[in-house]
């Protein structure tokens, strides 16, 4: 918490690039501090990508992860944007990392 307000994370596939920022909105409308992802590198910002060497590229994802994990240290919990159930490999590990630092996970769809 901040304040009165609680610090949410959101968390999912950079593909659903609508939905996050419709659960910004949503979220934020409700009275919370939403920290959503810097880029969104599944639907938009292929920019950022593609001059890069494999060895920056590697790098880049890995400090963009480590970056998140940070989002949800900074956070009282995550909101998971799984639209149709999906939950990918980097959501899972976000996922596990936020219930094993005791962080509240919500979902958008059950």
């Amino acid at each position: 918490m901040v304040g009165r307000y609680k610090v949410i994370t959101l968390c999912g596939s950079t593909r659903f690039k609508n939905e996050f920022m419709e659960a910004q909105k949503k979220l934020t409308l409700q009275g919370n501090i939403v920290i959503s992802v810097g880029l969104f590198g599944h639907s938009g910002d292929q920019e950022v990508w593609e001059n890069m060497d494999e060895g920056t590229l590697t790098k880049t994802k890995e400090m963009l992860d480590d970056m998140h994990k940070r989002k949800i240290d900074m956070a009282d919990g995550i909101y998971v944007i799984n639209v149709g159930g999906y939950i990918g490999d980097s959501t899972k590990s976000e996922i596990e990392y936020a219930k094993d630092h005791g962080k509240i996970v919500e979902y958008l769809e059950q």
